[in-house]
């Protein structure tokens, strides 16, 4: 009989379905910690070892997690633009795993996609050479058939791109005090405290969804702040869970970077919806000494229910934020405008390329696991098959339909300009540089495909409900 962590490694599912994140219990008391920061912006080498851990979440009974360097989740790595960083990534576990840099534009064969699968006990040393402007992303296992078990349970990490100049843009830039790195994740516990997973038919069909919020791998923690403007660097790390973001009080959110980096000034929001591996970095005024808390519309995306961007009822805490007035407050005004430059593709008599993201729901995929069918028009992902190729700096129109429910839609290796949704404007959050964006309906992108990336070691193009992409809803292309 398997156990434990031999049924994590073979892909073995664990609980029961859960809907709604709640906290476990009142808020802890305890303080907000940030992932460790490994910078390479000097040192130009970084090495990171997939491991097994254990990891006990609110004091309840200990889980067996997967980390890189630690025992859950791993390092926010701080790497330099402009330069070439050699990276080491080491399998310590039993089964094979990637470290797929979601968000860097680098060439296909040091994407860390399924290509680059490293085998137990194997290393990877990929050169990443950077050339694009500061941004915030981040790096997961993307192992096909095992991406949503081993992202669950712990490979994942937050990257951050940087140029040093964002003391000069005026921007909060003390890691972990006025710059906060936030990995926004959704868990299931079971009585005993233990994280679970299950995978069946209806985490298969809608993606899974967890019954209690984690922010760095923490339950019910509060994120001290100074007296300031802070900046919040936003990680979707969930599998599926899908975030409409405000604050408790209803101040407003000053929205500065999307995926792909600064925006030409700051944008007051309301509200910020967040699909899984998006990116947003906000700045927030506590300059009032006020406390207020980061909260969440629950938002109701299942094919089942037949329901796209609806709520399914109420709000949720995400993090609530306590003002500490002895850290240091840094910055007290926000800037009038930033040096990034909004895409402007001139995308005239660039070709059309369509996609459906198409979901079975025929008998076989109801009654079991092993037969659902998720796929790209109706091609269900296969890693030996090129699905198309591109030529390089050429610039394409990619019309992304969705089947059923809203999918977030990721491209590897580029970055879009998000044209239109459903024939109107994009939201304020989809009007910078984006390399993922929540498909509900019919979403119009300018492509510009900057890196090679060839037949061996393709691209991917896929939904991130990680689910979803485990069964199929997948795709690689060649650029040349």
């Amino acid at each position: 009989m398997l156990n434990r962590r031999q049924a994590l490694l073979c892909g073995a599912s664990f609980g029961a379905v859960a809907a709604l994140p709640v906290q476990l219990a009142a808020q802890t008391g305890e303080h907000l910690t940030y992932p460790p920061l490994l910078d390479a912006t000097r040192s130009q080498q970084f090495r990171l070892w997939a491991q097994a851990g254990k990891t006990r979440f609110n004091g309840g009974a200990t889980t067996d997690t997967l980390g890189y360097n630690q025992d859950y989740l791993g390092p926010t790595l701080r790497l330099m633009t402009g330069a070439d960083t050699q990276a080491e990534v080491e399998n310590q576990l039993r089964a094979p795993v990637s470290a797929h840099w979601h968000g860097l534009l680098v060439p296909g064969d040091v994407d860390g996609g399924p290509h680059q699968a490293i085998a137990p006990g194997q290393s990877w040393r990929p050169v990443l050479s950077l050339d694009q402007p500061p941004a915030t992303a981040w790096y997961h296992s993307h192992v096909h058939g095992t991406t949503a078990e081993q992202v669950m349970f712990g490979l994942a990490g937050v990257l951050l791109v940087t140029d040093e100049q964002d003391d000069n843009r005026g921007l909060p830039s003390a890691y972990g005090i006025d710059d906060l790195t936030l990995v926004l994740q959704d868990r299931q516990f079971n009585r005993r405290g233990r994280m679970t997973y299950n995978s069946g038919m209806h985490d298969a069909m809608n993606g899974f969804l967890g019954d209690t919020m984690l922010v760095n791998g923490q339950v019910g923690a509060t994120a001290a702040v100074p007296k300031g403007i802070v900046r919040c660097r936003l990680v979707n790390g969930s599998n599926a869970r899908i975030y409409r973001l405000s604050l408790s009080d209803n101040r407003p959110m000053h929205l500065i970077a999307t995926d792909g980096g600064y925006l030409d000034r700051p944008v007051a929001l309301s509200d910020l919806t967040l699909a899984p591996g998006e990116r947003a970095e906000v700045l927030i005024e506590f300059l009032d000494g006020i406390d207020c808390s980061l909260v969440s519309d629950n938002i109701a995306n299942s094919a089942m229910g037949g329901m796209m961007g609806g709520r399914s009822g109420g709000q949720f805490v995400v993090l609530p934020f306590a003002v500490d007035t002895t850290l240091s407050a840094r910055i007290s005004g926000l800037p009038e405008s930033l040096d990034g430059v909004l895409p402007n593709l001139d995308f005239a008599g660039a070709p059309v390329r369509r996609l459906s993201l198409d979901m079975s729901m025929g008998m076989g995929m109801m009654m079991t696991r092993a037969n659902r069918q998720f796929s790209i028009n109706n091609v269900v992902f296969d890693e030996t098959a090129l699905n198309f190729s591109v030529a390089l700096n050429s610039l394409e129109r990619w019309v992304v339909q969705g089947d059923l429910m809203m999918h977030p839609f990721h491209i590897h290796g580029v970055r879009f300009q998000v044209l239109s949704e459903n024939g109107q404007q994009p939201r304020p959050e989809n009007r910078g540089w984006k390399d993922t964006v929540l498909v509900n309906g019919q979403s119009e992108l300018a492509v510009r495909f900057e890196k090679q990336a060839s037949r061996s070691a393709p691209y991917m193009y896929h939904c991130h409900i990680l689910e979803h992409e485990d069964g199929g809803m997948m795709g690689q292309f060649s650029v040349s």
